[in-house]
């Protein structure tokens, strides 16, 4: 009889401890750099295309069903710039709510990140956005410079099972290289490796989570900007601050998925779904849950393929008001061009399409000379009808246009740079006038070396590229583009994009050896909207333009550079340029 009593007594407290063990099941979705791919449709090139929001939310719907409230949809930044869909309610309808907020709360999204391209649409904007979200929109490094608070809530806290977890966002820092100051007027942007360690800190001792996920804008490969700025380094992070159990990271634009180790020894999944939900960061992670206590935590992830769903048909429905509105928008005739004009040529010499938007800038400024670059790497606008469209492809992000005050020998620099990261160093006709690289992943098909978007030309001046020389000697400035001397010692006026005027691509701190500190006292003149706004304003009042390439440069020696000109457009672009 005493035994059968302690084998009952043992059955009990067994069924008593495996009462109190539980195991608990989270998902954790990222989208990021949606960059306004809201709908299923391309309405800049007027097309069908992947991703999208729309697609996005058939996953998440799909996922609920076995998920319930367990699945945590997050954004990670670089939602509001991009596709017309986003333009459109950031500054043409201003009164209703902005589609983005709109959708987001709809999804059911628990928490948002800021992003650089965020930050470009400036104040009036993304306050606007961030007031209409039914969450919290993050940025623990985002700091008021008048007494050093926090602009936007560092940290989310979310309960889940009674399971505690906190979701920590960032932002690169890099953000005063690239954009105006009055777009983030009373802001500065701390570094992130600082700020983690901070807020772990007290994260740690006042919520005691059980689970710390960074939501961070930046990329894995850190890199120092202007010896100020760390960009994209949220696995350095991963790896010196102990805490995170996984970080989701964006910016960069490229798919990643892997474990590293952190300096005490813990493994932290770092993941990245690239750009415009063609795929998320899909996380699940299983908790064992004992007498309240996790105990035990298991991470794995994927980036899942939203192009195998369909999008969502009540999505659809429920912003079809928008999208129509959208449709509208960029349907809207603003003139006639006489002749098609393509980005392609631009990278052997001059070209009717940036040379469009060179004469535009001297224009409108009445600088001396023009620096512009290529910011698609392959657009074209055909002759015939130009639409509010067409103008995303001719200019792709929303850029004041600055002018600065540049030396003649600060202006050569600059343009050395710029052709330094562009072309090649031939030593035989057989050599690639570009610096080209193999696409990562392909067999065949090559792609630049460096971005496309630093590629600045100049207008105004007369000169040659030699890409015989070494870096820093490949340009002649021959003369004004009106034959008068051009001289080193001389300031001259500059039109520029704010992008570049700000320091970013390093163009005018390592090219012209201008401090980054000084680059706002040669600032003399500034737009108040973006280019692109002056660019519809320009072909609505011209209403027949016939762009032409104004033959200011040239690669030289052409018996060199004009075949391997050829050469490297078939490798790039799959057939020989045309003028």
């Amino acid at each position: 009889m005493k035994q059968l009593r302690i084998l009952f007594l043992l059955l009990l407290a067994a069924c008593t401890v495996s009462a109190a063990t539980r195991e608990v099941k989270l998902k954790f979705i990222e989208t990021s750099d949606i960059h306004g791919n809201y709908f299923p449709y391309n309405f800049i090139n007027k097309q069908e295309w992947g991703g999208s929001l729309a697609r996005v939310y058939s996953f998440v719907q799909e996922e609920r069903k076995t998920y319930h409230d367990n699945l945590i949809l997050v954004d990670n930044g670089d939602i509001l710039q991009g596709q017309p869909s986003a333009y459109y309610y950031n500054y043409i309808d201003t009164v209703s709510t902005h589609i983005t907020a709109d959708m987001m709360n709809y999804m059911g999204y628990v928490a948002g990140n800021m992003g650089n391209h965020d930050v470009e649409t400036g104040h009036d904007v993304y306050d606007r956005w961030i007031s209409q979200c039914n969450f919290p929109v993050l940025g623990a490094n985002i700091i008021r410079t008048s007494d050093g608070s926090s602009y936007l809530k560092p940290y989310e806290v979310i309960e889940r099972e009674g399971v505690k977890i906190v979701i920590l966002g960032m932002i690169t820092p890099a953000i005063p290289a690239w954009l105006s100051e009055n777009l983030w007027a009373g802001l500065h942007f701390d570094d992130m490796e600082a700020t983690a360690r901070k807020w772990m800190e007290i994260i740690r001792e006042k919520e005691k989570p059980d689970v710390v996920v960074g939501l961070f804008h930046a990329g894995k490969d850190a890199g120092t900007m202007m010896n100020k700025y760390r960009e994209n380094a949220s696995e350095e992070v991963a790896r010196n601050v102990p805490g995170f159990d996984f970080i989701l990271m964006g910016h960069d634009h490229r798919r990643s998925c892997k474990k590293i180790m952190n300096v005490a020894g813990d493994s932290v999944l770092i993941i990245d779904p690239a750009s415009n939900g063609n795929v998320v960061a899909d996380v699940d992670m299983v908790l064992i849950v004992d007498n309240g206590r996790v105990t035990e935590k298991k991470v794995q992830g994927v980036l899942s393929d939203i192009n195998k769903y369909t999008p969502s048909p009540d999505f659809m429905r429920k912003f079809a008001n928008q999208y129509s509105e959208v449709n509208d928008f960029v349907s809207r005739k603003i003139g006639t061009f006489t002749e098609s004009i393509t980005v392609r040529p631009a990278y052997f010499g001059p070209s009717a399409f940036i040379d469009f938007i060179h004469t535009l800038q001297l224009q409108l400024t009445g600088a001396d000379i023009s620096f512009a670059a290529p910011l698609s790497f392959d657009a074209t606008i055909h002759k015939g009808d130009v639409e509010v469209c067409d103008m995303f492809n001719l200019y792709k992000y929303e850029n004041m246009l600055y002018t600065m005050m540049l030396s003649g020998a600060e202006i050569k620099g600059f343009l050395e740079e710029s052709y330094a990261m562009w072309s090649n160093r031939m030593k035989s006709p057989d050599d690639h006038l570009l610096l080209l690289k193999k696409r990562e992943g392909e067999a065949n098909g090559y792609t630049f070396a460096n971005f496309s978007f630093n590629f600045d030309s100049a207008a105004g001046i007369l000169y040659t590229v030699d890409v015989t020389k070494p870096a820093g000697e490949k340009i002649t400035i021959l003369s004004m583009a009106d034959g008068t001397p051009f001289k080193m010692d001389k300031m001259y006026k500059v039109a520029l994009n704010s992008y570049r005027g700000n320091g970013g691509g390093e163009l005018l701190t390592k090219g012209s050896g201008i401090p980054v500190e000084q680059l706002k006292d040669r600032i003399v003149a500034s737009t108040d909207k973006d280019l692109r706004f002056y660019m519809m304003k320009y072909i609505e009042e011209k209403k027949t333009l016939s762009p032409q390439p104004l033959n200011h440069w040239r690669f030289v020696p052409e018996e060199w550079t004009v075949p391997a000109a050829r050469k490297d457009s078939v490798l790039l672009f799959g057939d020989s340029y045309k003028r």
